[in-house]
């Protein structure tokens, strides 16, 4: 017999505005928007205070500031964010017997089994405990017997609290919801169920499979399935050592420093559109130096979380001239990008943050339709002309 799954959702309640009020207490219980400026600028994330006003995730900041003029408007301070998401990962990572870093502010972790040594419920109202003391962020978790219900359960449970459905009373505590509730279902698709006469979790509960195939297709039986409260999603377990990396061996030694720091922007700018293509971003870089004798030497740094060329590239220029031994002929030269989450921050913190991650996308598109090689930086292609 299979043991029982235990399966706990933790969120980190708007992290980014709960980061900017453990470091300025005096915004606590005030309606704070995080972004970017109130002219052009769209929302990062908002307070429960200012969400009272109609003010959401990836509103124009204009709007925002017009249904909550007397909000406080933060600009955000993304290094605080990689600071706090590695605090509480390394509480979690520290107790958990297997752990999944969804994003920058969200975990799941497998209890499965551990009933036969503790209460999984009062452990995870533990850790939680521990990660409020530890860091002054609030925190709230659901905890059930699959990823699904587990994170349904968490925002049941917001804010800063917690929530557990007992094994076998999935399908009750979900019927009374929206169908809204479930990823994947957004406006048009709520819509679209509507249409169906669909409002509520037991309504598609009760409704045929067959009728839902006939007229949603393969996503109609998957709706059902997840009405009934059925969920199989594994617990990937988190390895911090996860990383996207490219190194070059040179035919012949090389000395031009110009040259090696044309190549290290060149493999920089690889590993970046790899990490973009994965929809990851990435708080560590090194880089690895190996001479003629075969000695390798290697550093890397901590950096706020980031998919873009232009903060990578300045982190692996810095860390090259403070690993190479000048004057010293280069048999090897490698990037690699690790610390690995999914990407969370959305909105733009800064003024042309949104600017730049719809222009990588445009490079990216190209880079996929036309070949990686069609787009480089100047310097790169400097280097090549001069090998000519």
């Amino acid at each position: 017999m299979l043991p029982q799954r235990y399966i706990a959702h933790l969120d980190l309640d708007s992290f980014f505005v709960s980061v900017e009020v453990v470091n300025d207490p005096s915004l606590k219980g005030k309606p704070v928007i995080v972004g970017g400026s109130k002219d052009r600028g769209v929302v990062t994330t908002c307070s429960y205070e200012a969400r009272k006003f109609g003010v959401r995730s990836a509103m124009p900041m204009k709007q925002a500031m017009k249904l909550c003029p007397q909000a406080i408007l933060v600009r955000g301070t993304r290094g605080e964010y990689s600071k706090y998401s590695r605090m509480v990962t390394d509480i979690i990572a520290a107790k958990a017997p297997l752990f999944e870093k969804a994003s920058i502010d969200e975990f799941y972790i497998d209890l499965t089994g551990m009933d036969k040594f503790f209460d999984p419920y009062q452990w995870t109202i533990d850790l939680r405990n521990e990660i409020i003391e530890k860091t002054g962020l609030p925190i709230s978790f659901g905890l059930a017997t699959n990823k699904m219900v587990a994170k349904i359960a968490t925002d049941e449970a917001k804010p800063n609290g917690y929530l557990f459905v007992q094994p076998g009373m999935e399908k009750i505590f979900l019927a009374p919801l929206s169908v809204s509730k479930f990823s994947g279902v957004g406006e048009q698709s709520f819509e679209r169920l509507k249409e169906l006469g669909i409002y509520t979790i037991q309504q598609l509960s009760e409704t045929p499979i067959e009728f839902l195939e006939q007229k949603l297709g393969k996503w109609g039986a998957d709706l059902w399935k997840k009405s009934q409260g059925i969920h199989h999603g594994a617990v990937h377990e988190y390895h911090e050592a996860k990383s996207i990396s490219t190194e070059n061996t040179f035919e012949e030694n090389k000395t031009d420093v110009e040259f090696l720091l044309a190549e290290l922007v060149r493999m920089t700018e690889k590993v970046a559109y790899e990490l973009r293509g994965d929809e990851k971003l990435a708080g560590c870089i090194a880089v690895k130096i190996r001479y003629p004798d075969f000695e390798t030497t290697s550093r890397q740094t901590t950096i706020d979380y980031t998919f873009r060329d232009d903060e990578l590239i300045p982190q692996a220029i810095d860390l090259f001239h403070k690993l190479y031994r000048k004057g010293e002929p280069v048999r090897l030269l490698g990037v690699r990008l690790s610390e690995l989450t999914n990407h969370a921050i959305q909105g733009s913190l800064f003024d042309d943050a949104e600017k730049k991650t719809n222009l990588y996308k445009a490079i990216d598109s190209v880079k996929d339709q036309f070949g990686k090689g069609l787009l480089q930086k100047a310097r790169t292609i400097k280097k090549r002309d001069s090998l000519k």
